[in-house]
């Protein structure tokens, strides 16, 4: 991610922002749901809406994280 698509992307969660370029979607999907996961932080329907849409052409692509202690 580029530091200008990190500044156009702010504060905005996966149902309002995804990085423009296609080859980095799916990276980005499942480390967004690691976090998520890693942390046991909380995601709205439209966030998780669109992530499983992510997830649905992601193939066979693992999501790994470790739990926070």
């Amino acid at each position: 991610m580029t530091a200008r698509s990190n500044t156009s992307k702010a504060d905005q969660d996966p149902a309002e922002w995804l990085p423009p370029a296609p080859d980095a979607l799916y990276r980005y999907g499942a480390e967004w749901t690691a976090t998520k996961l890693r942390w046991g932080l909380t995601v709205d329907e439209a966030e998780q809406d669109r992530l499983l849409d992510i997830a649905a052409g992601c193939g066979d692509t693992a999501v790994e994280f470790t739990p926070a202690p």
